[in-house]
């Protein structure tokens, strides 16, 4: 357990493409990742390897950060950080984990991009699969993204973001960004609506619903409800907004921004409420919709 509470809370955050604010020799201050935050309100104390947020007054190890982040139980938190939230190896096709241990505060993403090519690998059509999300629809908007880091040579399937970077997605729970972060737009030439949606997953699992390639609305996919602010110039360009968020804490704060900026704003999350997002739902009731022929959603 002492192990696990030694992982570097800031090495995982910047796995997950969250960086300080204000980064200082001994702590660092974030725009907490649990809410909207304009005042850099969460603090890393880097030898003592503990956080706080000043705004809600919550705090402790990195149990209790995964636990606040994924939504889950203590054992949970522990078992995903045992997994080491990792990679996968590409030299033997093995599962291998990157250690977050040690006080080094590199960016692990230090070397570049090796390759970028379809989605070919077994491993990652078998997670596309999982995920019941159509592998055509899976490459049209995604790509296999191979890369070194300090630990070795990994993929992940990733989805492009604005600025150039990819969103990561491993087979092994990974999330995390190659930098830069930022969101991801996709023009289809219609300003009067668009769809938001908070991971890429849901996004695709919007089409698959759907049957379609490309929606007729605008799409921005957040990459991360912490980009909600990055991504308002871009939503009120819209007429009508649709989200398509979390059924949490985050996704509901996300859609009241939304609605607070936004005239027309259509919360579509209600109609997978008993899921925790988009792809859940398609997961839990696949077999549901090909039985009944769905007719799939409302816009």
């Amino acid at each position: 357990m002492q192990n696990i509470k030694g992982i570097s809370i800031k090495q995982f955050l910047q796995m997950k493409g969250i960086n300080p604010a204000k980064d200082y020799n001994y702590y660092g201050m974030y725009y907490s990742p649990f809410r909207e935050d304009r005042n850099t309100s969460l603090k890393v104390e880097y030898q003592k390897n503990l956080w706080h947020d000043f705004g809600t007054n919550e705090g402790g190890s990195i149990i209790d950060l995964v636990m606040k982040m994924e939504n889950c139980s203590f054992h949970e938190a522990v078992s995903k950080l045992e997994n080491n939230t990792a990679y996968m190896h590409i030299g033997n096709n093995e599962d291998k984990s990157f250690s977050f241990h040690g006080n080094k505060s590199s960016n692990i993403f230090e070397n570049k991009i090796e390759n970028i090519i379809p989605i070919t690998h077994p491993k990652l059509i078998e997670y596309i699969q999982g995920r019941k999300v159509d592998l055509a629809l899976a490459n049209l908007y995604c790509r296999e993204i191979h890369y070194q880091n300090q630990s070795g040579q990994f993929f992940s399937i990733g989805l492009r973001n604005n600025k150039g970077g990819y969103e990561l997605s491993s087979p092994i729970g990974f999330k995390g960004c190659f930098p830069p972060k930022d969101i991801t737009t996709i023009q289809n030439g219609n300003n009067d609506s668009c769809l938001v949606f908070e991971g890429f997953w849901d996004f695709l699992s919007y089409l698959t619903i759907q049957k379609v390639e490309k929606t007729k609305q605008d799409v921005v996919v957040l990459n991360s409800v912490a980009n909600i602010e990055k991504s308002m110039s871009f939503i009120k360009k819209h007429g009508t907004i649709y989200t398509y968020l979390d059924n949490d804490d985050a996704g509901r704060k996300a859609t009241e921004l939304i609605k607070s900026a936004n005239s027309t704003v259509y919360n579509r999350s209600t109609q997978y409420a008993e899921c925790k997002d988009l792809n859940d739902y398609l997961c839990g009731k696949k077999l549901i919709l090909e039985k009944k022929k769905s007719r799939g959603f409302k816009v």
